[in-house]
């Protein structure tokens, strides 16, 4: 088990660890490694971490849906640990085309009750802990998506409701329809992706909870630079941890409202992302770090 204790944070109705963990990195590629994923799932549950971000269609190219929520799963089952308190999230609305690996939208309550019902029998939960609209459909009124989520919460399919990939028209729209059964956007945010500091804004003045994915974005720029030109990276060196560790922190420090849900394919990795919760960074390097959100694209 970690030494390390997790601060906690609110995500509706319950609190879970500050620091989340984004499986779709266990089955990303083919041939994939299920018992490194195993190994990797069960480093984090050690660490602390009990929310688990998943989607149906997460997976390597022409697998299929359901192949990342069944290896979590399968670790999670797998832990020998008590699962009492772990969280499991997975989307709906997004496709994806086997025989091209295309991607497109469907936020119909036809697809997203089948999408559901799916995530349902190969989670093993019912209802689902929290479900996340993937992507707005261009195709529909975000509305409609909307109320389709509503139905599906209002039927017992869901307990909690997320809306990923949204500006904050569509999350006052979500929440004229849900209400309360809203708890969570789920956006890109990182070094290098910070249009989102708006969304995060609008979360915390209506009680929602932020969940980044891709937080290392920028990470591999950082590297390159060294020393020489990221802050990242100079205030890694300096304090002797990684820069992934800087980039968490720094996410924690931002906002209360700011769960990250970083991958990870390796124990090592995880247990790199936990050791973020301990990192306190000064006022002067968060002023280094937030630099760049007044000064970037």
């Amino acid at each position: 088990m970690s030494d390390i204790s997790l601060p906690l944070r609110k995500l509706g109705d319950i609190v879970v660890p500050a620091i989340g963990f984004g499986a779709m990195t266990i089955t990303q590629v083919a041939g994939y490694d299920p018992d490194r994923g195993r190994r990797t799932v069960h480093a984090a549950l050690d660490a602390g971490v009990r929310l688990f971000d998943t989607a149906d269609v997460y997976g390597p190219a022409g697998a299929g849906d359901g192949v990342n929520e069944l290896a979590l799963m399968d670790a999670l089952r797998s832990w020998p640990g008590s699962a009492d308190d772990i969280i499991v999230a997975t989307k709906g609305g997004h496709l994806r085309f086997p025989e091209t690996d295309t991607w497109w939208t469907n936020g119909s309550y036809a697809h997203l009750r089948r999408a559901c019902t799916a995530s349902i029998q190969r989670l093993g939960l019912d209802p689902l802990p929290l479900y996340h609209h993937h992507r707005p459909d261009p195709q529909l009124p975000y509305e409609e998506s909307m109320y389709a989520l509503r139905a599906l919460h209002d039927e017992g399919l869901i307990a909690r409701v997320g809306i990923s990939n949204v500006d904050i028209a569509r999350i006052d729209i979500a929440r004229s329809i849900l209400g309360d059964a809203l708890v969570s956007v789920q956006n890109e945010y990182s070094p290098a992706a910070r249009t989102a500091e708006r969304e995060i804004r609008a979360c915390e003045e209506r009680g929602l909870t932020f969940l980044s994915w891709g937080p290392f974005g920028g990470m591999r720029q950082a590297k390159s630079l060294g020393a020489g030109g990221s802050p990242f990276a100079e205030i890694a060196r300096a304090r002797g941890v990684s820069i992934h560790q800087v980039a968490l922190a720094w996410q924690l420090h931002r906002s209360p409202a700011v769960i990250p849900i970083p991958g990870a394919s390796r124990p090592e990795s995880v247990r790199d992302s936990v050791a973020a919760a301990s990192l306190t960074l000064t006022h002067e390097e968060l002023a280094r770090l937030d630099a760049p959100a007044e000064t970037g694209p």
